[in-house]
């Protein structure tokens, strides 16, 4: 990709790269979770968001939105570093939510003043957001959602919970859909920024995953006020909005950043699990069967690289929905693959788990087997987005 960088993004991969290699933060005392959605301890919060400053200030973060939003003005510089930060393997960035979803939102729905406002301290993760989409009877069918906002004069009062709500342990502001009329199912929905730390009749409460760690939460409004300068859009607009950010949600969009355990990383991770585990005589690595499961990992990879670059060719992208679609469905199961292979190779060990001295890789394949299912659910599970495939981009008859 590096060879078709103009010459200004050749000049801006050299400085991301050189910044990267000078400024490479130490490891925290505990170690971080694998996603920024897992962060769960203040400490982890602390040391990631004090990087993810760094990151803003250098450059690296929101280089592609525009200078009076706190932006860096330019274009197509911030794939350039999300892929030095990747390939740098440095600590991720912690904002994911705000970056990937609620910037992009607000940049395409929000007033000049609430771009003004809410992006610069996001960029720089002074400030962390959450999402307020799911609900216990509204998941995939985001539709269906009954939190309720209610107009009271310049104010709305929402009631209503929310559920797998990442970062909202440590989030000052969520994204928040919410049923603002029962008149119609999709026009009855109106979009929100709400302010959740310390907020009157807010309750964050955390849940448990099958990892046995947390970052998901559940989000309880009872009688909180908004103030209607805090919409997003028109009233009733508010599933047009959404679509808007889970279309970044889905990889629609190169905007959040990088860095963290990517296939790359995992390809190569299996590759070195495979040449130091025993099997036979040999290792794991003279296996042919297992080299050719690792291959075909590799292959599905370099499929997305050049599914993503064709999806930057304007005359290339056939439909608007279909390459983010595809690649959350495709990028999610290709992760759950690959740990699964890592399960494999590290056999009966594999059920040594996380802080055991003798889990192979320090129990890292087993959690993430684990870590991919939660994955293979967020942002649509995918069964819902085959399902939005072959409905809505290939004109299929809806399923029974």
């Amino acid at each position: 990709m590096a060879k078709k960088d103009t010459p200004e993004q050749a000049e801006f991969r050299a400085h991301a790269r050189k910044w990267l290699e000078e400024n490479r933060p130490a490891p925290p005392k505990t170690r971080l979770p694998e996603l920024a959605i897992e962060v769960a301890l203040e400490e982890h919060r602390d040391y990631l968001c004090e990087w993810q400053k760094k990151c803003y200030e250098a450059g690296l973060v929101a280089c592609d939105y525009p200078t009076e939003y706190g932006g860096g003005g330019h274009s197509g510089f911030q794939r350039i570093a999300n892929q030095e930060m990747g390939r740098a393997d440095v600590p991720f960035l912690i904002n994911v939510i705000g970056l990937g979803m609620a910037a992009p939102t607000i940049l395409h729905h929000g007033s000049d003043e609430q771009k003004k406002k809410y992006l610069p301290p996001l960029f720089s993760a002074d400030e962390i957001w959450c999402q307020g989409f799911s609900e216990p009877g509204a998941g995939s069918d985001l539709a269906s959602a009954q939190t309720s906002a209610v107009r009271d004069g310049d104010n709305w009062v929402i009631n209503g919970h929310k559920v797998w709500t990442s970062l909202a342990t440590f989030a000052k502001w969520m994204i928040l859909l919410a049923r603002s009329s029962n008149d119609h199912k999709y026009n009855g929905l109106t979009y929100f920024v709400a302010p959740i730390a310390a907020t009157e009749g807010v309750t964050v409460r955390p849940l448990i995953k099958i990892t046995g760690g947390t970052g998901f939460n559940e989000v309880l409004f009872e009688d909180v006020v908004v103030s209607d300068d805090m919409r997003l859009d028109d009233i009733g607009k508010g599933w047009t909005v959404a679509m808007t950010t889970l279309t970044h949600e889905r990889g629609a969009a190169e905007g959040a950043g990088g860095g963290g355990m990517g296939i790359e990383e995992r390809i190569d991770g299996l590759i070195e699990l495979a040449k130091k585990t025993p099997r036979g005589s040999g290792t794991a690595w003279d296996d042919a069967v297992i080299r050719d499961r690792i291959v075909q990992i590799a292959i599905r990879a370099a499929g997305l690289r050049h599914t993503a670059r064709r999806g930057r060719v304007d005359g290339l992208i056939e439909h608007p929905m279909r390459l983010p679609l595809q690649g959350k469905v495709v990028m999610t199961e290709l992760m759950q693959d690959a740990a699964q292979i890592g399960l494999d190779l590290t056999g009966a060990a594999g059920s040594l788990y996380l802080k055991d001295p003798n889990a192979p890789d320090g129990g890292d394949w087993s959690h993430a087997y684990l870590n991919s299912y939660g994955m293979t659910i967020a942002a649509g599970t995918s069964e819902i987005q085959r399902n939005i495939l072959g409905e809505r981009v290939l004109g299929m008859a809806k399923s029974k």
